[in-house]
């Protein structure tokens, strides 16, 4: 699979977590279906900020990924205000809303806009190796949400990893599922 592949199955399995929450019956199922998602869109977002948009913007003209890049900070935002929820919080709801609808927008924008002039334009080599390094990225990304931590490189190539490992740390000590 490609970049584009890849992120295409994260856009599909975030998709279905919005049902999944939608479907739960109970504060708890949907508190654990929250849980999944945080991490899932964070380790997405992570990765599109490490690896996907700076291979973009090497390929595409100046300043295309820079919109795309900018989406992720108000789903990010509202990934930390989902964290912080307990199970049966009253706001939980209302979040979940903004953020699918977030997400459904920036989604379109990447598999409409972005992603085809990606493929136009980019080696195809370059794009399954990108892809193989996304997938492999999974292992090691930042499974919480950091909205004020730099989300492009250099910077954020220093941040990511620190941030990861304390993420894992404190998925583990919260006895939060692995994905």
């Amino acid at each position: 699979m490609d970049a584009n592949d890849v992120l295409r199955h994260d856009h599909r399995v975030v998709e279905q977590l919005f049902r999944d929450y939608q479907a739960a019956e109970s504060d708890a199922q949907r508190r654990g279906v929250v849980e999944i998602l945080v991490r899932e869109l964070s380790k997405h977002a992570a990765l599109e900020e490490v690896l996907f948009y700076p291979f973009a913007a090497q390929v595409l003209a100046d300043g295309q990924v820079d919109r795309h890049l900018a989406g992720h900070r108000p789903i990010k935002e509202l990934l930390l205000e989902l964290d912080r929820c307990r199970a049966g919080d009253k706001a939980q709801d209302e979040l979940m809303q903004r953020l699918a609808s977030a997400v459904a927008r920036h989604v379109q924008d990447d598999e409409n806009e972005l992603m085809p002039q990606l493929c136009a334009q980019a080696d195809e080599q370059a794009l399954r190796e990108l892809g193989q390094e996304i997938d492999q990225g999974k292992q090691r990304a930042p499974t919480r949400p950091h909205p004020h931590a730099p989300d492009k490189p250099p910077a954020l190539t220093l941040a990511a990893p620190v941030a990861a490992i304390y993420d894992r740390l404190r998925d583990r000590m919260q006895g939060r599922p692995r994905t």
